[in-house]
Order: structure tokens, then C-alpha cells, then sequence
């Protein structure tokens, strides 16, 4: 048996935002929608892209250098895994790439859109619509079911509740846990949760999912199951960054970036799409 029904919290409405100037035009350089994009082949679609990037933070009277001169990009339907050291500069490429923190040098582009030229709201809506989070620790608001989670994002999107509940249920569908939509996290196995965590970042068509050590909290098998899935969604025309210290991930990807002392020391995959600084347009 279920437990019983819990309060919902209350979400606030959606501000109204516009287009940025900057992000019409980068979308449309080629005359391209962005369904038309969609359809690119791998080749021709960088979803993200890293130009010069740098971090760097003053603490006290230290100068810490996060991440230096990065270049790199990632394209629809890869899985590119950063592994390195603690410390290495990963988590501030992950904060760099979802907008969440600026680059004190250098240009990072989502989706055709340089968020050094976005305002704030509508750097908000670019993190809402088009970028994915999975986190070690899953995030799912515990007062909310698997459907509810997975639907949040589109509600503050402005859909209605009605439409946003049946985009997350195709998604947890596509996840494999139609039949957990209504359980509530605690009632979910940690691969379930990190399944429903997968499917809130990608709900809505999101086309830049990034992982933080999405399979540090499960087993070996669960695990296993977590990447197959990751895979499988981003054959669909998304494209996914994967942070990790599990060896077997990263054997898994398409493509491995390794980052010490925030620098990029080694790639394997294309060497014309990782780890040159040569000059590059979205």
C-alpha cells in the first residue's frame, strides 16, 4: 500500500521571458530551426562547446586557477566522461557548461546560444529548457511523486499541469517505471530514483544532460543499468557530459576528457573536436 496522499508544495508561476536576440541568431546562422537542428547528423551539431575556457578564483590571498584555456566540444548523441583527481577542475566544467557559474576567460556555447551574451532571465529559461542535471544524490523533492518530479520543470516552464503530467509519464515510460509514477522517492530503490532524476533532466527535450557521478551511489549492476539508459537517451539527439572516477564508465564512453590541476592533459576520440584551442563557430 501507498502511504498517504502528501501536500504538494506550491509552485510559483513562471515569469514571461523573450528570445534573446543573441540566441536567434546563433540558432538561425544556418537557417535552421532548432527541430531542423535536431536532425543534424552528430558531425555537424555541437550541442556544447568550450572556447578558451577558463576559471579562475581568488581566495584570500591565493589565486586558484579551476580550469585553464579549455576548448572542446560535445555533440548530439555522444557520452563524453571527464575523469580526474579530486580537485581537478570537473565540478567547475560541469557549473561552466550549465550556465551555472561564468568563465573568467573564454566563451561556452549550449545548443547554438554563447551564454556570455545571455541576460539573466534568459539564461534562467536557456538552464530550464535545454540543460539536464543528474546529481550522485539524486535531488527528487521528497514531498513530490516520481510524475510530480519529472514534471516540475515543464510546469515552471508555463505548461499546464495537465500536458506536463503526461510529458513525464512518457518519459518515465521511456525509463522504464510507468508503473512507479505515483511512489514517492523513498518508495524507489536508488536505481529507480537515479532513473526518475534521468528522466526529469531530459523531459521537455532537453538536448544537454550533465551527469555529477550519476553512478557513485549504486551498485555495480544498477550502475551498469544507469548508463545503458543514458545511452539509449541520448541516441535520440541529446548529448551528455558524465563526471566520474569509475573506470568502467568511462570505458564506456565515446569519448574521455582528462582534466588535472584544471587543465586538459589527455583526450581520446577525435582530435579535431577535443582539446585544441584552434578557433571554432557554433
Amino acid at each position: 500500500m501507498y502511504a498517504g496522499r502528501r501536500r504538494r508544495p506550491r509552485l510559483l508561476m513562471p515569469v514571461a521571458s523573450r528570445v534573446s536576440d543573441a540566441s536567434d541568431s546563433a540558432r538561425g546562422r544556418l537557417g535552421l530551426t532548432r527541430e531542423d537542428r535536431g536532425l543534424l547528423s552528430v558531425a555537424h551539431d555541437p550541442v556544447l562547446t568550450f572556447r578558451g575556457v577558463s576559471r579562475v578564483y581568488h581566495v584570500g590571498g591565493t589565486t586558484v586557477h579551476a580550469l585553464s584555456d579549455a576548448d572542446f566540444e560535445v555533440y548530439a548523441g555522444e557520452l563524453v566522461a571527464v575523469v580526474g583527481p579530486s580537485g581537478a577542475g570537473k565540478s567547475t566544467l560541469l557549473a561552466l557548461a550549465g550556465g551555472l557559474d561564468s568563465p573568467t576567460g573564454g566563451e561556452v556555447w549550449v545548443d547554438g546560444a554563447p551564454l556570455h551574451a545571455l541576460g539573466t532571465a534568459e539564461l534562467a529559461e536557456l538552464r530550464r529548457d535545454r540543460v539536464g542535471y543528474v546529481f550522485q544524490d539524486f535531488n527528487l523533492v521528497a514531498a513530490l511523486t516520481a510524475a510530480e518530479n519529472v514534471a516540475l520543470p515543464r510546469e515552471l516552464a508555463g505548461v499546464s499541469r495537465r500536458a506536463a503530467r503526461g510529458e513525464a509519464l512518457a518519459e518515465l515510460s521511456a525509463v522504464g517505471l510507468a508503473d512507479q509514477a505515483d511512489r514517492y522517492p523513498d518508495q524507489l530503490s536508488g536505481g529507480q530514483q537515479q532513473r526518475v532524476a534521468i528522466a526529469r533532466a531530459l523531459v521537455g527535450g532537453r538536448r544537454l544532460l550533465l551527469a555529477d557521478e550519476p553512478t557513485g551511489a549504486l551498485d555495480t549492476s544498477t550502475g551498469d543499468a544507469v548508463i545503458d539508459l543514458l545511452r539509449a537517451r541520448i541516441s535520440r539527439g541529446a548529448a551528455a557530459v558524465v563526471v566520474t572516477h569509475e573506470r568502467g564508465v568511462a570505458e564506456r564512453a565515446d569519448r574521455v576528457i582528462e582534466i588535472r590541476d584544471g587543465s586538459i592533459i589527455a583526450a581520446t576520440g577525435d582530435p579535431a573536436s577535443v582539446g585544441h584551442a584552434e578557433e571554432r563557430t557554433p
